[in-house]
């Protein structure tokens, strides 16, 4: 990882607070071309969608797949808040994206969300997940954890607090 890769991965963060403030989690991915641009960005809208799928890493893969050959696909990064979650790893492979840099970890993203039911992500890796395809997917990460840990700063119910 270089510095325009921790630029990109910065990016994702801004991205996942922007999620907060249109009242979503504090997830955000973004894509870059192979010529280190930026084409998409996506935070993720489970709230305000009123759709548990509607994962950032999800929402860019959706986009990306709409607006461009997997030829193009296949030189771009994609970069993610956190590690993404069995579905999302499956978004990325099925749209052919090669590359994904990840902020946060599944464990430790485990460890600050706690018990919160907005976020029962499952402990199945990507990695896991992605090695059981046909098509190599490199995965780099957690990177800048502490920075990824401070986007859910404040956001995630303590244990056993009663939402009603």
């Amino acid at each position: 990882m270089d510095e325009r890769d921790e630029a990109f991965l910065r990016r994702s963060f801004e991205v996942a607070r922007r999620a907060v403030e249109h009242g979503n989690l504090p997830f955000g991915a973004i894509l870059v071309n192979g010529d280190r641009k930026i084409v998409l960005e996506s935070e993720n809208r489970s709230i305000t969608e009123h759709d548990f799928t509607a994962h950032a890493e999800v929402m860019l893969m959706h986009e990306a797949a709409r607006r461009f050959e997997q030829e193009y696909l296949s030189r771009c990064t994609m970069y993610s808040s956190a590690e993404p979650c069995p579905m999302c790893a499956g978004s990325v492979y099925w749209a052919g994206v090669r590359r994904v840099v990840y902020g946060l970890d599944i464990p430790s993203l485990d460890a600050v969300i706690g018990a919160d039911p907005l976020n029962p992500t499952p402990h199945l890796r990507a990695a896991v997940v992605l090695a059981g395809g046909k098509i190599p997917i490199t995965l780099e990460g957690p990177a800048l954890v502490e920075e990824a840990i401070a986007v859910h700063d404040g956001r995630w119910e303590p244990e056993g607090h009663d939402r009603t």
